[in-house]
């Protein structure tokens, strides 16, 4: 029984960590949960009490991979004392360069880093070099930015706002769907 209860757990694990679309993980965890919940082990007498326990077992643990994939899961900050060149060359920018500096810009003021006593001129080379792009100059950047005739003249946070609402709009949708 406890061989057959660890396969099963592996296969959740290995449901969780594969490169599945998150929406089918999540759906098939949901799945599991309910055949788990529902299973008729869990009436039998108790001379089978054992398997009784393993299926309760299972359903905690298929409970507790729900509860992991609902939570965001945040990879920690590296501090710029340990980060590699291996982990800087992992992350590539493949947008526009000013709309790098425009992130840039705004991480600076909203104070985000080091409660905002890190200098632009100590951040943005910090930026580049965790995106992989060769030094640029953002202060002339900044100047074609802060050009624009737009009543936004923050055309890429406008946009990765809209974008991030519109994901939570589907997840959300999602979420109900699965209800």
């Amino acid at each position: 029984m406890e061989t057959a209860y660890t396969a099963f757990a592996t296969q959740v694990i290995e449901l969780c960590n594969g490169g599945m679309d998150m929406n089918l993980t999540v759906i098939a965890l949901a799945y599991i949960e309910i055949e788990l919940q529902h299973h008729p082990v869990r009436n039998l007498s108790e001379e089978k009490r054992e398997i009784a326990a393993y299926v309760s077992k299972a359903l905690s643990f298929v409970r507790k991979m729900q509860k992991f994939l609902a939570t965001p899961q945040v990879p920690p900050l590296i501090s710029a004392n340990n980060a590699t060149e291996t982990t800087a060359s992992l992350l590539q920018w493949t947008g526009n360069a000013i709309d790098l500096v425009e992130l840039i810009y705004g991480i600076d003021v909203m104070g985000c880093i080091n409660n905002g006593n890190m200098p632009l001129k100590q951040l943005a080379p910090l930026l580049y070099k965790i995106f992989g792009v060769d030094s640029k100059d953002c202060y002339r950047f900044y100047t074609d930015i802060k050009r624009r005739k737009n009543e936004s003249r923050t055309y890429f946070l406008d946009k990765m706002q809209e974008k991030l609402n519109e994901k939570m709009l589907r997840d959300e949708e999602m979420e109900r769907m699965r209800r």
